[in-house]
């Protein structure tokens, strides 16, 4: 298996940094800013609320750039060649050792996609994920323009090539999107939704918790419920400092960053 980490030379991680604006920030920020505005979230059209709130976190102290998850996610979700809903990046600038960066969807609380999508086939669940609905999709491209993290694709044509991630990473479990669709990374909605019917948890128990997570070999990713304080997520982020991606655009990223414990930022 070749391995597809991008190696971002320096002029190249100024440009990746500049765009997603990275930034420190601890949790008890996020908590001030932030707890409120989620405990008071409706959905417009007055459905239920969801009791649950669904996030990730990413060590990069231990994150090694192997690209299980990407490997694990193209399996998963049957993604065409060339889209990469789980992508790692080498940063070899900010700190004093190399760090991978995993990026998948951020399941922004304020979605700039979500924003400016013509049709509503781009929402916010009541868990606060944000999904697609690729009947209601009409290919506008404004969402994959709209991402401030690169995290969306567009399918340009149809994809019949077998996939090549099967069977060795894991079987594919949700249909492949139809050409001319946008698509991005899920948390492995059908993933949750199927384990919370069948009484499991989410980030503990592997049928319901997203792919990547499952498959990363030095568990580099948690994943949880912000809403139970008793989770291992919500211990994790209270234990230490994280980072979020643009901070600065106030799109509220409900995947955190982990700084690394063995580097200092150069």
């Amino acid at each position: 298996m070749i391995k597809t980490v991008k190696n971002l030379s320096r002029r190249e991680f100024i440009r990746y940094a500049a765009q997603f604006g990275i930034s420190a920030v601890v949790l008890e920020q996020f908590i001030q800013i932030g707890t409120k505005a989620y405990a008071a979230q409706v959905s417009e059209d007055g459905e239920e609320i969801s009791d649950h709130r669904w996030a990730m976190a990413i060590d990069l102290d231990v994150c090694t750039g192997c690209n299980y998850c990407t490997y694990a996610c193209k399996a998963t979700n049957d993604t065409a060649p060339g889209i990469t809903w789980n992508a790692v990046f080498e940063d070899k600038e900010t700190f004093s050792e190399d760090v991978y960066i995993p990026r998948p969807c951020m399941h922004c609380e304020h979605a700039p996609c979500v924003e400016v999508c013509p049709v509503q086939a781009t929402y916010h669940r009541p868990d606060g994920l944000v999904a697609m609905d690729y009947d209601r999709c009409i290919g506008c491209r404004y969402c994959q323009v709209a991402c401030p993290y690169g995290a969306r694709y567009f399918n340009w044509e149809e994809n019949t090539q077998p996939n090549p991630m099967t069977p060795e990473w894991g079987s594919a479990e949700i249909d492949r999107r139809p050409r001319g669709v946008a698509e991005k990374c899920t948390f492995c909605a059908q993933r949750i939704d199927a384990g919370l019917e069948k009484g499991l948890h989410p980030g503990s128990d592997p049928a319901a918790t997203p792919a990547c997570v499952n498959i990363c070999p030095v568990g580099a990713r948690i994943f949880g419920d912000l809403n139970n304080p008793e989770s291992t997520l919500n211990t994790v982020l209270a234990l230490r400092e994280t980072v979020v991606l643009r901070e600065d655009l106030g799109t509220h990223p409900r995947v955190f960053y982990l700084l690394p414990k063995r580097s200092t930022q150069s």
